[in-house]
């Protein structure tokens, strides 16, 4: 990972941590990651390795590359308690900041922005099945 060059490989592989972190709390408002929830971040994040802000394209590459042992290896060492699992997670995406602005507000702000859309899609996983199996044509106000 060239871009990331200036970082530990400790820090690298924390990084490389950050969708799995994500997807977890995003999964958190019933305490779990289900299925629907960890196959829609696995598949966007094989989408983001190819398509994606310039910038972020190495990283998802790299990321897709250990998604599924990363999150694994999390929900096995976070906390069951869905309160103390998101103040861990909470704490683990401070130390990802400080990692992040190494490597400079413009890509900063673009993993910021690449990560809120990942957080919402992971949300609405279970959405997108239902909306598309109930209401297969957009209806404004209930799909839209």
């Amino acid at each position: 990972m060239e871009l990331f060059n200036n970082l530990s490989l400790e820090e690298q592989q924390t990084l490389l941590k950050f969708p799995a972190y994500i997807t977890i709390l995003a999964s958190n408002a019933d305490g779990k990651v289900d299925d629907a929830e960890k196959e829609a971040a696995i598949d966007l994040t094989h989408i983001r390795s190819y398509k994606s802000d310039e910038k972020l394209s190495t990283f998802y590459k790299e990321a897709e590359k250990v998604f599924e042992k990363n999150m694994e290896e999390l929900i096995s060492q976070l906390p069951e308690n869905k309160e103390e699992k998101e103040a861990a997670i909470v704490n683990e995406l401070k130390k990802l900041e400080d990692i992040l602005l190494k490597l400079g507000y413009s890509y900063t702000k673009s993993m910021h922005e690449s990560m809120r859309t990942f957080k919402e899609h992971v949300s609405n996983a279970h959405n997108n099945v239902l909306q598309g199996f109930i209401f297969p044509i957009p209806i404004k106000g209930i799909t839209e």
